[in-house]
């Protein structure tokens, strides 16, 4: 089941009047430790979830112990990472999944051993509580925003990511509009950019080799929206390019009158994670959760709203 944002905040309200502070709720039952699972830690959209974490853990419990570890988009690494978790008896294992499906074993032991498992920006199967982006959402707004741009007529291609839910949701979501434009022609939507500059940019480069007359690209993610940017620059090529997250380099790329990154469906990481962990411990805490999914709406940042624009590295109150 599925929440808003805009629910959440007021059932999180109301809570706060009836249930009193977290901090309260740890006299309960502490919150000893935590066991935090990314895809990649040197990915700035990480960095972000996990200071979201820490910050909502040690209002619980300032002495909560917290161990952050990367999957490297591994799934036997991840696997390997949640048994570790398990074998330390934490008191949840936050998730951010690198396979949405493949998983589900891992989480099932978790679970089996009495640890609350909170799935963050990913959805992974038998998680008790789950946090994210709406993706599907944001897939829409970055393509069309693409559509707009184009007229409702070009050739688009559409970089790919790995198999996860948040990155197959964009990527429905881009093709339900581009399906819904009759003028607009997908000339591919197949490859894999491995959610990173690199992959992003290897992709792009084939892509522009194929297609001479290619108009516009999402990527799934901003690094690679980034990296297809830096082929086109490498290759001459002036291309409309959207991506989703909002990250620190995409700001300055928007700021950037030359940049080819038109657009980006925002996320926030500290606020996503964050809420994940808050959700989770209510759970730990044996509270009913009338719904555990809850997605959070996107922003679209353009170079027309990027001076207003509260960011990943923003101060938090």
């Amino acid at each position: 089941m599925r929440i808003s944002k805009k629910i959440l905040f007021a059932g999180a309200a109301a809570l706060a009047l009836t249930t009193g502070s977290l901090a309260a709720q740890a006299e309960d039952k502490p919150l000893n430790s935590i066991g935090i699972s990314v895809g990649l830690l040197g990915n700035p959209f990480f960095v972000a979830t996990i200071k979201g974490i820490e910050d909502r853990a040690r209002e619980i419990n300032p002495d909560v112990e917290i161990t952050s570890v990367s999957a490297d988009y591994d799934l036997n690494k991840q696997v390997s990472q949640i048994d570790s978790f398990i074998a330390k008896g934490v008191d949840i294992i936050m998730l951010n999944a690198v396979d949405d499906t493949a998983i589900a074993p891992a989480v099932q032991r978790a679970k089996k051993a009495g640890i609350t498992v909170a799935a963050f920006d990913v959805s992974a199967p038998g998680a008790d509580v789950t946090v994210m982006t709406d993706n599907i959402a944001a897939g829409k707004k970055a393509c069309q925003y693409i559509v707009d741009a184009l007229d409702s007529k070009g050739n688009v291609a559409i970089i790919k990511g790995p198999s996860s839910s948040s990155l197959n949701d964009r990527f429905s979501g881009c093709m339900d509009v581009f399906k819904a434009n009759d003028g607009i022609n997908v000339v591919s939507n197949d490859q894999n950019g491995g959610a990173a500059r690199e992959g992003g940019m290897n992709v792009m480069q084939g892509l522009l080799t194929r297609y001479s007359d290619l108009d516009a690209v999402f990527g799934a993610n901003d690094p690679m929206a980034l990296g297809a940017q830096l082929a086109a620059r490498q290759l001459g090529r002036d291309v409309i390019i959207t991506g989703v997250d909002g990250a620190p380099d995409t700001e300055k790329s928007l700021k950037d009158p030359n940049s080819l990154v038109k657009a980006s469906a925002s996320q926030d990481p500290y606020l996503m994670a964050g809420e994940a962990l808050e959700l989770g411990y209510k759970f730990f805490n044996g509270e009913e959760i009338a719904e555990t999914t809850v997605l959070l709406e996107p922003e679209l940042i353009t170079a027309d709203n990027i001076n207003s624009y509260k960011g990943w590295t923003a101060k938090r109150d």
